[in-house]
C-alpha cells in the first residue's frame, strides 16, 4: 500500500482553485478528488507497517488552526513539471508537519529528505514551455483562497494509474 499524510481541501476552497486550472498546454489538471496538501509522503508499506503508522499518527496531539492558500508556483525550474498553489505563512502547519515527521521516524521510517514546501498541486506538466508557465504564474500570482479551519489531518492511500493517481482517505486524525 502506498501512503502519505495530508490535509483535505474543503469544497469551498477547491472551488476557488478551478479558475486557475486552464491556459497551459500540456497540463494534466488535478481533479477535485486529487486536491490535498501533502504533509509527509510515506511510500509503499505492508499491512504491519501501516498499522504501526496508524498507531503513531493517532498519538499526535496538535492544535487546530486556520490556513489560507496563497499564490502559485511551479516545480522543475527551466523544465517545469508541476503547477501549484502555495500557502500563506502558517507556523501551526509547520508544527503539525514536524510532529508527523518525528512520529514516523520514531517507528523506524527514514527521514524525508525533501524540504517541506506546503502546496496544493494544481497540474502535472508534460512538455509545457517555460514561457507559458511564467505567463501563467504572472497572471495568477495574486491568488488567495478564503481562510479555512484545519481540524484534522488524514492518512491517504494512493494508487497510480495511467490517468493519474487515485487517492483515498484511509483514516482521519482530529486536532485539538
Amino acid at each position: 500500500m502506498r501512503l502519505f499524510t495530508a490535509l483535505a481541501i474543503p469544497d469551498a476552497v477547491a472551488a476557488t482553485l478551478w479558475p486557475l486550472q486552464g491556459g497551459v498546454p500540456g497540463a494534466r489538471w488535478q481533479t477535485r478528488e486529487q486536491l490535498h496538501l501533502t504533509l509527509r509522503f510515506i511510500g509503499e508499506v505492508d499491512g504491519r507497517d501501516a498499522a504501526a503508522i496508524d498507531d503513531a499518527l493517532s498519538a499526535i496531539s496538535a492544535p487546530a488552526f486556520t490556513l489560507e492558500l496563497k499564490g502559485v508556483g511551479s516545480f522543475g525550474g527551466r523544465v517545469p513539471r508541476d503547477l501549484w498553489s502555495g500557502v500563506a505563512v502558517c507556523e501551526p502547519l509547520h508544527h503539525l508537519q514536524r510532529k508527523i515527521e518525528s512520529a514516523l521516524q520514531r517507528i523506524g521510517l527514514e527521514p524525508d529528505g525533501r524540504k517541506f514546501t506546503p502546496h496544493v498541486t494544481l497540474a502535472r506538466l508534460k512538455g509545457a514551455s517555460n514561457g507559458v508557465v511564467q505567463e501563467y504564474l504572472a497572471h495568477h500570482g495574486l491568488y488567495a483562497s478564503p481562510a479555512f479551519s484545519v481540524e484534522s489531518f488524514c492518512l491517504y492511500s494512493s494508487k497510480l494509474t495511467s490517468d493519474g493517481s487515485i487517492y483515498r482517505i484511509e483514516r482521519e486524525y482530529p486536532l485539538a
